[in-house]
C-alpha cells in the first residue's frame, strides 16, 4: 500500500492552526524571544520576534514535534491514551521527561543558545508558557508548554546568531542567516 506524502504547505498550516487552537500566537511567543534577546540588544524590535518565530515555524522538524506534541495533548483530554501514559502527560508527572526530550531534540538544531534558552525557559516559565503549564484556561498542555518554549528558544538562538553577523558588518551575501543553513 502506497500512501502520497504529505505537503510541505499542509504540515505548515497544520502546525500554524494547532498552535492557533490551542490558544497560542505568533505574538505571544514573539514576547517571549524579545524578554530573551533584548538584553543583547537594544535596538531589537518586536516585528524582528515575529519574523524570527514565523522562520522557526517553517522548520519541518519544529512542526513534526508541534503535531505529535499537541496530538498527545488532545488524545489524554480525551482519555484515549493507555495506563500509565494517560496519566503521566495528563498529570504532566515531574519525572515524565518525554515532553521536554521532543522540545530539546526540536532546538538542536538551532545550537547551544537555543538549547540553554530551552532550559531557562522550561525552568523559569516566561510568558504563556507560564499559563500553559499552570493549565489556566483549561485543557492538557504537557507537550505544548515545551514545544513553545522550544520555538522561542530556537528563534531567541537565530536573532543571537543574526546579530552577531550584522555586528561584524558582513555584507548580506555572507550572512550567516540559520534558516538558510
Amino acid at each position: 500500500m502506497t500512501h502520497e506524502r504529505v505537503h510541505s504547505h499542509d504540515v505548515t498550516q497544520a502546525a500554524y492552526q494547532v498552535l492557533r487552537e490551542r490558544g497560542v500566537t505568533i505574538n505571544d511567543i514573539a514576547e517571549i524571544v524579545l524578554e530573551m534577546q533584548g538584553p543583547y540588544n537594544e535596538k531589537l524590535k518586536f516585528e524582528e520576534c515575529v519574523e524570527s518565530v514565523e522562520k522557526v515555524l517553517l522548520k519541518r522538524e519544529m512542526q513534526h514535534a508541534i503535531l505529535v506534541g499537541v496530538e498527545l495533548d488532545r488524545l489524554a483530554e480525551q482519555k484515549k491514551l493507555s495506563e500509565p501514559l494517560q496519566t503521566l502527560v495528563e498529570t504532566d508527572e515531574g519525572l515524565f521527561g518525554v515532553d521536554e526530550t521532543i522540545a530539546l531534540g526540536a532546538s538542536l538544531g538551532y545550537g547551544s543558545i537555543a538549547v540553554t534558552t530551552f532550559g531557562h525557559l522550561d525552568k523559569n516559565k516566561i510568558g504563556i508558557i507560564e499559563k500553559l503549564d499552570t493549565k489556566r484556561g483549561g485543557g492538557i498542555h504537557t507537550f505544548l508548554d515545551d514545544m513553545v518554549a522550544a520555538i522561542a528558544a530556537n528563534a531567541s538562538s537565530r536573532l543571537a546568531h543574526r546579530l552577531r553577523d550584522i555586528e561584524e558588518n558582513l555584507p548580506k551575501s555572507e550572512r550567516r542567516i540559520i534558516e538558510d543553513e
